[in-house]
């Protein structure tokens, strides 16, 4: 069987490693568009901060470690075209400058998306940057310290945004934050929570200008110096544009059965509409277990998930990929949060009756000094008719975000509040306190609904 990967991120990655395990005589022949070999975006604001020193160890795999593993790795090779019937892909060297065509058994999509160009006046300015791919990693690194650039303005408040305004804060510039919505950060968290982070922003040189359209960048010799929005304008030395992901499928839509947004159409085992390709990561949507729908939900740990179950699935299509929550975490200086699940914030766009409860609790046992026991926030939505565990969000200046995992196995178990509050949390003052405060939130919600 010849199995053929396209894309080297994570799910591409994790496609190529479950095949190798479940398939020892195949031949897999594993494509990459760029010159470097499955580049982790997740990785850069490490690197951009300098607590990882080399761009190139920000990866998953080497071509000469694959290639040890028996791969067939081709970096700078695109795949240009798809003929399904055929079983053939046409592949274009990009170095040497040939084309040639391929077959297949298999074939396993990870295309991943590409960075949403806002598209107003200016946006061809240079220092009109985004904030994905190796490549815009050492572009980036160079202008944290260019003395040149003193206003940063950063498109959009998702996490990308975020870890873009957190680098170049860091790095002594004046950021800027523009978006759409009312609240930064307010497609991962409920107003309690992002009340709280934009102060800490605040306080370190980001401004948040929320609720504002982009109109047009405009710049003086071909590069930018000011962003004009629907209220106000913004000096700009440089312009990062985080304003979310477009699905990097247009190539497939005679290929291939695309939803509205030119997403992939998949099943439940990742097939598309031809049985013999499947797709992965940013280009699908996924199954959401706390509505048991489906919707567009791009994280590393969804890619890299289907990844697995698309290699499992390609003889025999009989294992469905398990519904996820959306879970995720962020640290914004000195704090952490992580959420899953549904919020207040998210509730009516799904369509789905929620209540929620709020908890400030401490860390650890009151005794603790201070120092060593910082206030934790937890908010807890569930269904109040069933009451089913829907969502959760957490935030400390500890690291207490491995709770958030305990909520997303809860939703995808069907517990109720009622399995929440008793569950069986160990106690030690070191790490916790007698009641962890998932417990504390899922009590309070029983009284509310006594």
């Amino acid at each position: 069987m010849k199995i053929i990967v396209v894309g080297s991120s994570h799910g591409g990655f994790e496609a190529v490693q479950e095949s190798l395990l479940d398939y020892p005589d195949a031949t897999i022949q594993w494509y990459e568009k760029g010159d470097f070999l499955s580049f982790l975006s997740c990785g850069m604001q490490l690197y951009l901060e300098g607590q990882v020193k080399d761009v190139n160890s920000v990866r998953y795999a080497t071509p000469e470690g694959m290639r040890a593993k028996g791969v067939h790795v081709f970096t700078q090779q695109a795949i240009t075209q798809i003929n399904p019937g055929q079983h053939t892909v046409d592949v274009h060297d990009l170095k040497q400058d040939t084309k040639r065509q391929e077959s297949y058994d298999k074939l396993i999509l990870s295309v991943g998306a590409v960075p949403f160009e806002l598209p107003v006046p200016g946006h061809d300015l240079a220092n009109v940057d985004s904030m994905r791919g190796r490549d815009w990693a050492i572009e980036l690194k160079a202008k944290t310290v260019d003395p040149m650039i003193q206003n940063v303005v950063v498109i959009g408040s998702g996490y990308i945004g975020i870890e873009a305004a957190e680098v170049f804060a860091k790095a002594g510039k004046k950021v800027t934050i523009i978006d759409v919505l009312p609240r930064l950060l307010s497609l991962y968290l409920d107003q309690e929570f992002t009340d709280q982070l934009t102060t800490e922003m605040q306080q370190h040189n980001i401004y948040a200008a929320t609720g504002q359209g982009v109109k047009a960048y405009q710049g003086v010799n071909g590069r930018v110096t000011k962003v004009v929005t629907d209220q106000a304008e913004y000096p700009a030395d440089l312009v990062i544009e985080a304003a979310g992901i477009r699905p990097n499928t247009g190539w497939l839509k005679d290929v291939l059965d695309l939803d509205q947004s030119g997403r992939i159409q998949i099943n439940e085992y990742l097939q598309t509409s031809q049985p013999d390709i499947f797709a992965v990561g940013d280009a699908t949507i996924v199954k959401y277990a706390p509505t048991e729908t489906t919707m567009p939900i791009a994280l590393a740990t969804n890619a890299r998930r289907q990844g697995r179950f698309a290699a499992k699935n390609l003889i025999n299509a009989n294992q469905p990929v398990p519904a996820v929550s959306g879970s995720s975490a962020l640290s914004v200086f000195d704090y952490h949060f992580a959420s899953t699940g549904i919020k207040e914030g998210t509730a009516d766009k799904l369509g789905v009756k929620t209540q929620s409860v709020f908890v400030e609790d401490l860390y650890r046992p009151h005794f603790v000094p201070e120092a060593d026991n910082a206030p934790v926030y937890f908010k807890l939505t569930f269904d109040p008719t069933n009451r089913r565990v829907l969502g959760a969000q957490i935030m400390s200046k500890a690291n207490v975000t491995a709770n958030i995992n305990a909520i997303s196995l809860a939703i995808q178990g069907q517990m109720t509040i009622d399995d929440l509050a008793y569950a069986d949390f160990f106690f030690q003052p070191g790490f916790d306190r007698p009641w962890n405060i998932m417990n504390v939130a899922a009590q309070k919600a029983q009284r509310e609904l006594a």
